[in-house]
């Protein structure tokens, strides 16, 4: 197999090694025509040449037909050569890709995630990995937008790998607006404090958006890979829609349509057998120009519903104890009464919570209709079968749909307040008993003290009264 570390292939006509027509050399150099070449097979050409992230791949036609090596993306996969999948062709079509020549994320889930390594010098092709302590959510904020992803979900330091790569040693000053990172202020001192194989983890969030609409979850999906385009509708069933409304945020789909627009001459191309695979919208989109006769000249439009806001759960009892909205555990004392309550901010009318418990051994749920977006569940006596998890779900039904959305998980300890009365007699004694020490001890050193004042006030007049005899004496 051949060697990846010299695998003949390269982008010519950019603006850097990073950039431009990709081009492979097996008998001869010639262009690469790839059917269905997504980002995530343009991702795969910019890590064999030791480039950053894969911001775009695109086909362009050219004016003439010419030898193309053809290569298809089902044999595009990381650590494969691409000269093991290339056949001799003539095509005018050829494959454009754009890779980062200096930031990428590596490992990740998606190509919006993963550990960053920033390349230390563009002659010795060295990729660095960054310290967290060295990087803030502004310099996040660069990144994300460098390697074309949305802005910043989650920032971490995380153990990078097995294996320890080199470290870049100084701190990152972005003020947010930067283009690149290396546009970046960096610090002049250089920084040893690093923990080793501590490296910066990042995860972007995708770029697609619902515009046009009366909220952020309904209206035109738009893509963007370097640029915004709308999305075409060509092949989309409520099964892709449901997808895009997830990759949003934005709950359940609701309703899916279709227009045309004139304004538009350029949309992207979704593969849906790719999205159907759990890739994101944007490693599964090509460009593609509007046909105004076919299906593919229509532009998506959807309706989702906004995602439903996480139910509060809480907890109160008789005997005083109140769980805080924030804990996620709470107690009560055997034998007293206690309340669980589900709340929600006010969304949409009506609706119903439901209350499940789950313990080592049984599980049980309980229903009741949402009044004033709560509801209130009571146990008139605790006792040890309540110990357990308790967790709040909120039902309604609205668009002619249901949705649903859970609260955090509360967990009760159901403790025995004979127990607890005997720790507090203990609790007292012991205090008494510490109290009573200290209060002897302190009168013993007071006599103390008052016996030895009396001994040297007598020895004072004994001294006085030798010292008055012997100047009688004298006289």
């Amino acid at each position: 197999m051949t060697d990846l570390c010299s695998e003949p292939i390269r982008l010519v006509g950019g603006a850097s090694r990073c950039e431009g027509t990709l081009e492979l050399k097996r008998t001869e150099w010639r262009p690469v025509k790839g059917p269905d070449w997504f980002l995530m097979e343009a991702a795969v050409v910019c890590g064999q040449m030791k480039c950053g992230s894969a911001v775009s791949v695109q086909t362009r036609e050219n004016s003439s037909v010419s030898s193309v090596w053809w290569i298809s993306s089902d044999c595009v996969r990381p650590g494969y050569p691409l000269t093991e999948c290339a056949s001799a062709d003539v095509s005018s079509s050829i494959l454009d890709v754009t890779c980062l020549d200096s930031v990428r994320l590596v490992n990740g889930t998606s190509l919006c995630s993963g550990g960053l390594e920033v390349k230390t010098s563009q002659f010795n092709q060295i990729w660095s990995t960054v310290c967290e302590a060295d990087f803030d959510q502004q310099d996040a904020e660069v990144v994300c937008r460098e390697i074309g992803c949305g802005p910043p979900s989650v920032l971490q330091g995380a153990l990078y790998g097995e294996v320890e790569a080199p470290t870049w040693t100084a701190e990152f000053q972005c003020g947010g607006t930067e283009s690149s990172l290396l546009d970046c202020r960096r610090s002049g001192s250089v920084r040893n404090t690093c923990s080793p194989n501590k490296a910066v983890r990042l995860t972007c969030s995708e770029p697609i958006r619902l515009v046009g609409g009366a909220s952020r979850c309904e209206g035109t999906l738009e893509l963007k890979l370097r640029t915004w385009r709308p999305v075409s509708a060509s092949g989309w069933t409520m099964q892709e829609a449901a997808a895009a409304c997830r990759e949003l945020d934005c709950g359940s789909v609701v309703s899916m349509g279709t227009r045309n627009d004139s304004s538009v001459r350029q949309v992207w191309e979704i593969q849906l057998s790719c999205l159907k695979s759990g890739y994101p919208l944007r490693q599964c989109a090509s460009s593609s120009l509007l046909s105004s006769s076919s299906q593919s000249g229509t532009i998506l439009e959807l309706v989702c519903t906004d995602l439903l806001v996480q139910p509060i759960i809480s907890v109160s009892s008789s005997d005083g104890v109140t769980g805080a909205l924030q804990s996620s555990s709470a107690g009560v004392f055997q034998g007293s009464s206690f309340t669980i309550s589900c709340s929600i901010q006010p969304q949409y009318p009506g609706g119903s919570f439901q209350l499940s418990f789950n313990s080592s051994n049984t599980t049980h749920s309980y229903t009741q209709p949402a009044s004033n977006h709560s509801a209130h569940f009571l146990f008139p006596a605790a006792e040890p079968a309540h110990r357990g998890s308790y967790r709040c779900v909120y039902d309604v039904h609205v668009f002619s749909h249901n949705f649903s959305s859970q609260s955090r998980v509360l967990t009760l300890r159901v403790s025995d307040p004979t127990v607890f009365i005997i720790r507090l007699v203990v609790l007292l004694l012991s205090l008494l008993i510490f109290i009573s020490v200290i209060y002897c001890s302190h009168k013993t050193t007071r006599g103390q003290q008052t016996v030895a004042q009396k001994n040297l006030d007598v020895g004072g007049d004994e001294v006085r009264e030798v010292m008055e005899e012997q100047e009688e004496a004298a006289l």
